[in-house]
């Protein structure tokens, strides 16, 4: 009977804590999405996606696992925030501020983080590609590399120049990354922008006594002259003839990388 007694005050006691803590959670919810002041709330597991968040208060914010796929968090105060495991897929967190927050396992992709804040935040296992004006403050030269041959190989050039600027400024001397910045200049028909690129990777490739890339910004400046050249004094370069050449020059470069 005692102990009939005893598991039944158990049960009854973690019934009322669960139901508290779902109330308190509720709360926590309503009250960002009624003031946008929400600061140490507890949001975990909260559903806010596409929501108009702008501005919003919430440094020191319990976000573990939130879903703000696309959420609108332009200049939110996110300082101290634990997002670890959160969706911020698309979301927009242009200006937010994002100093001293948990990005463990974070899901930045196309998310939009120009002029975001990120100083003291640690990214090493967060999902970033695709994102949009990455700081430079959150990745090497070598992870902006990565992350713009990421999005060549999704042709989306813009996005991949973008990333390859970033890598340059980080090491003014990569010359792969301005071997692959020239590659979607050319596919975005910039060959003067190319050929500059191009020759600026064979000078920096020969003074590391490197033949192989060497030999590829050679290849590529002489593919981007031969499909310069009008098509009626290089009749090799027909549209079908382009396509073969610029395939041939990515299996060219997809094997080098």
């Amino acid at each position: 009977m005692k102990l009939t007694t005893t598991i039944a005050t158990t049960l009854l006691l973690l019934t009322t804590f669960s139901a508290t803590a779902r109330a308190e959670n509720i709360s926590h919810l309503s009250q960002l999405l009624s003031t946008k002041n929400c600061q140490q709330c507890d949001l975990t597991g909260s559903g806010l996606v596409m929501n108009d968040l702008a501005g919003a208060k919430l440094n020191q914010a319990n976000l573990v696992g939130a879903n703000l796929s696309r959420a609108n968090l332009m200049g939110a105060d996110l300082r101290g925030a634990n997002l670890s495991g959160a969706s911020l897929y698309g979301a927009n967190l242009t200006g937010a501020d994002l100093r001293g927050a948990n990005l463990t396992g974070t899901d930045l992709r196309s998310a939009y983080l120009t002029n975001a804040n990120v100083k003291g935040i640690d990214v090493s296992s967060a999902y970033l590609q695709g994102a949009i004006g990455i700081p430079t403050a959150l990745g090497s030269a070598d992870d902006f590399y990565k992350w713009g041959f990421a999005e060549w190989q999704k042709n989306d050039y813009a996005s991949a120049i973008e990333n390859y600027d970033r890598a340059i400024s980080l090491k003014p001397e990569f010359p792969g990354a301005y071997l692959a910045r020239a590659m979607a200049k050319f596919r975005m028909q910039d060959d003067g922008g190319a050929v500059k690129d191009a020759m600026v990777a064979e000078r920096l490739y020969f003074a590391k006594s490197d033949r192989q890339g060497t030999e590829v910004a050679q290849a590529l400046l002489a593919k981007i002259k031969l499909a310069s050249q009008p098509t009626d004094a290089n009749p090799n370069v027909g549209n079908g003839n382009m396509v073969d050449l610029l395939t041939g020059l990515s299996s060219m470069l997809l094997k080098f990388f």
